[in-house]
């Protein structure tokens, strides 16, 4: 039972996607937790609290005045009884109040007396979620310790076809399992992660890229704070960015990456190199843009960051990844012994789940001591795997 001896609240606010918050009560019940509902007054118009009470054997709470509980002020109870909050879905209203201090109905209240994790789930429509006071307030709550699950992509209940979906109710579970079991051995260390591809211009409009979407990178900085370490995320422009608190360096080109890291890594205890940086660069780039019917680039090599910082890594640990099409192992491998890598991870791209911009992965863990190949998973739970290996290097 993953979650035996753990209370969980669960936040549930006025949106379509609350019918899916059932099936995250059931899953988090079935793993053992002591599951409580909080809905909000709009959470009515889509679901009823006895579908709740009926998943998880506890009294739904939908009124901050119902004398119908015990002696205890309600709100503080479960504050202080909680070992994790999650609101799902999350609306922008809900965003905006805990980011203004508001407090105006038990679950609000609730979540500003809590001391415990507090992991939001948005849903709402794109636009609302791309507007400058829902960013600006996710960026509060992010500073403040307030956990994010992304939002999917895809066809919105009010028509439209973007981001704004609430996570799936198992990507939210694995999140809620991975910082309720988090082993905070990481404290004290700061780790520095590279993530996504990047770019070479060809002119100021095109440049040449790969198909790396960041998301192994977000994930390993994501475990990495949830198990105490301070994370510096070196990410490319396109990169997706943890829900977490990191320090982000955001940039473009291989060069800029390398000049990062060199600077960055200087901090690092570790420095896990996910990201996919382009091996080859224009030898020439152009001041306008290329009208030509045909168009032919000379490139030259790009410098190779991670055998570069293998040669002056000290005491540091250096983890690599290595993507193949063949001989996943013998190539990564003798990546290991010419980069002076502690650890590579290494995967086929071309296996299915394991390719680029999913959230799964097929690796193989490769060390001076050993190989650990996996099984697929979550890129979420790989990268807790990735991290408990650094912890025997």
């Amino acid at each position: 039972m993953r979650l035996s001896g753990k209370t969980v609240t669960v936040g549930v606010t006025g949106g379509i996607a609350a019918y899916k918050s059932c099936e995250l009560v059931s899953l988090l019940k079935k793993a053992g937790a002591d599951v409580h509902v909080v809905l909000t007054e709009h959470a009515l118009n889509f679901v009823a609290p006895l579908s709740f009470e009926a998943l998880s054997g506890n009294r739904a709470i939908t009124d901050m005045f119902d004398r119908a509980h015990d002696w205890k002020i309600g709100h503080i109870s479960l504050a202080k009884k909680s070992d994790l909050f999650v609101v799902a879905p999350c609306t922008a209203n809900l965003a905006g109040k805990l980011a203004c201090g508001i407090a105006d109905d038990f679950l609000s209240t609730t979540l500003m007396a809590t001391k415990s994790p507090i992991l939001l789930a948005p849903a709402m429509n794109t636009g609302m979620l791309t507007s400058a006071a829902y960013t600006a307030n996710a960026k509060i709550l992010a500073e403040r310790g307030v956990l994010f699950i992304e939002s999917g992509v895809g066809r919105l209940a009010c028509g439209d076809d973007g981001k704004g979906r609430m996570a799936e109710p198992k990507d939210i579970f694995e999140r809620i399992c991975a910082v309720l079991n988090s082993k905070n051995d990481f404290c004290g260390k700061t780790v520095l992660v590279t993530s996504g591809g990047t770019r070479e211009p060809i002119d100021p409009v095109r440049y040449i890229g790969n198909r790396s979407s960041g998301k192994m990178g977000a994930a390993i900085a994501a475990a990495a704070v949830m198990r105490g370490a301070k994370v510096i995320y070196v990410a490319a422009t396109d990169a997706v960015a943890p829900n977490v608190p990191v320090d982000i360096v955001r940039v473009e080109t291989t060069a800029d990456m390398r000049k990062a890291v060199l600077e960055k890594s200087e901090q690092a205890d570790i420095v896990i190199k996910a990201a996919a940086p382009a091996d080859y660069t224009p030898q020439k780039v152009s001041d306008g843009k290329i009208k030509s019917d045909e168009l032919k680039l000379s490139l030259k090599k790009n410098p190779d960051i991670a055998a570069e910082f293998g040669k002056v890594k000290g005491n540091r640990k250096l983890v690599i990844f290595s993507a193949e099409t063949e001989k996943l192992e013998e190539n990564a491998k003798e990546k290991l012994a010419r980069k002076n890598a502690d650890m590579v991870v290494a995967n086929n791209v071309l296996a299915p789940g394991a390719g680029f911009s999913v959230d799964t992965n097929v690796a193989t863990i490769i060390t001076k001591k050993k190989t650990v190949s996996l099984e697929l998973m979550s890129k979420a739970a790989l990268a807790d795997i990735i991290l408990d290996e650094i912890k025997e290097l």
